[in-house]
């Protein structure tokens, strides 16, 4: 009994205690994380279920084929808010893709930032030479997506964000085990995409299409005399000679027969002999020049300045930025009068000139431009749309509905082009230029096709005080916080003293 009452028994004891306490809470400790990793539960209380991704993309998640890489070049620190803005909004929303494909090790996707001018090796080992974009990659393969690719804007305001429909897009293109090819047509004095002329060269725009998951290739159709089956688009820009009957009549069976797509830049003064298949999508091409005297409408060099576009996916961006096309000489196209007898097609319009431009039909005679009412094109001729306005781009797409169907079967998808240099490598860098194009090429082969995943509103939120609110919160945070502090603290040593 004496040897159990000794204090060297009772430290014996006391330090066995503490043992036995460290070893039941290193036990629990790695219990609740063999739980939290294995067995693990998230919720997210956000209002807006910010954080959550949609059970449409965690389908698509769960079912890649392979794993993917998605590499940010947006920093943090950015000097320019919008983009620091982006890297929040964004970065959280990765997170949770790399979450989720966590239980489809096949398709597993990982993250990394990157500061490309800190890491210069690294960026050229991935290929990447611009900062403020996500660059989704796998395999060969890769997509990139700007800034303004993960917004919806209104009024140069961002409304909302669209990054998990930009990203999911992005992710199932790059892991598609086939790549959409696009043919450029040759043999007709056509733009080239493998010249770096300035002038007469698509190279630049050559490397965006590649960038943005796209094969590139030639079409002489004189010499093939059929259009390849892996071909999702045709492109013909500023052709110098008029295709030949049996070339127009194997473009009609593509965009007909095949539901194909096609866009077409067509240059004033050149012959196309593409008349009859324009017709065909109710597409009118004159053989003009527009001419725009109003002021701003025209620069000194000759082109042409548009700033009036029509809503449609292609232009969405142009309005949303309110970005103008600075273009070089046009020719106007307008819908066909006719084209209510064509059943099926969907005509918009594009892009329109002011109301005081006009089409000079008599431009081969080298006089300065003057109206010639009744010769001359001008708005006030019937089948021209919008109204008082001369249109330079136009789409058309045609949907049937086919018998014992609930729903319509999409067909061809054109766009025309009034101008044949939008895109030549002088011109490509101009505002909005681009980026009309990239819009009617994702169109066309309809990449723009939205997945039923819906928008994350931006939340903004703005404290404002006024000089005596902002004194009065100063005085609180620096004397009543501590002196609060200070008199609970006498408070106990009083209580604890008596």
């Amino acid at each position: 009994m004496a040897t159990l009452d000794s204090f060297r028994t009772a430290r014996w004891i006391r330090t066995l205690n503490l043992v036995l306490q460290a070893g039941l809470f290193l036990t629990l400790f790695g219990g609740l994380n063999y739980l939290a990793r294995n067995h693990s539960w998230r919720f997210d209380l956000t209002h807006q279920h910010r954080y959550s991704l949609s059970a449409e993309t965690g389908a698509y998640l769960r079912s890649l084929p392979q794993p993917s890489r998605v590499v940010v070049t947006i920093t943090p620190d950015s000097e320019n808010p919008a983009n620091a803005q982006a890297y929040r909004d964004a970065s959280g929303l990765l997170r949770e893709y790399t979450y989720a494909s966590e239980g489809n090790p096949a398709g597993r996707i990982t993250v990394e930032y990157l500061d490309v001018y800190k890491n210069r090796r690294k960026a050229e080992e991935y290929g990447i030479d611009s900062p403020d974009i996500i660059v989704v990659i796998s395999g060969d393969k890769r997509r990139a997506l700007g800034v303004d690719d993960l917004y919806r804007v209104k009024d140069k305001q961002r409304e909302a964000f669209l990054g998990e429909q930009a990203l999911t897009a992005a992710l199932l293109e790059v892991s598609s085990q086939s790549r959409k090819k696009i043919y450029f047509l040759t043999g007709h004095g056509e733009l080239n995409p493998e010249d770096v002329d300035p002038v007469r060269g698509l190279s630049a725009l050559k490397d965006q299409l590649r960038v943005r998951n796209f094969d590139v290739d030639r079409l002489d159709l004189a010499a093939t005399a059929r259009i390849p089956a892996d071909a999702a688009l045709i492109v013909a820009v500023s052709p110098q000679a008029a295709y030949t009957p049996a070339e127009q009549e194997l473009l009609r069976q593509y965009l007909a027969a095949g539901a194909g797509r096609l866009i077409g830049l067509l240059a004033p003064g050149q012959p196309h002999g593409l008349g009859q298949l324009l017709l065909d999508w109710g597409v009118l091409v004159d053989d003009d020049l527009v001419h725009d005297p109003g002021a701003g409408t025209m620069t000194e060099e000759g082109d042409l300045i548009l700033k009036l576009f029509q809503p449609h996916p292609i232009t969405q961006t142009l309005i949303d930025y309110q970005m103008p096309l600075r273009i070089g000489q046009a020719r106007s196209v307008r819908p066909d009068p006719g084209r209510k007898l064509l059943g099926g097609l969907t005509l918009t319009t594009l892009a329109v000139t002011s109301p005081t431009a006009w089409g000079e039909v008599s431009y081969r005679l080298g006089r300065a431009p003057e109206y010639n009412a009744g010769y001359d094109i001008r708005n006030d001729r019937p089948g021209l749309e919008p109204a008082d306005h001369l249109g330079i781009v136009i789409a058309s797409e045609r949907v049937t509905v086919r018998a014992g169907l609930d729903f319509s079967v999409r067909g061809g998808r054109l766009v025309v082009f009034g101008t044949g240099d939008l895109i030549a490598n002088n011109r490509i860098a101009l505002p909005g230029n681009l980026d009309i194009f990239l819009s009617a090429v994702n169109w066309s082969v309809e990449r723009d096709t939205q997945f039923n995943i819906p928008v994350r509103p931006i939340e903004r939120f703005q404290l404002s005080l006024s000089a005596g609110e902002l004194s009065r919160l100063r005085s609180a945070l620096l004397l009543a916080l501590p002196g609060a502090a200070l008199l609970l603290g006498l408070v106990v040593y009083w209580t604890r003293r008596r």
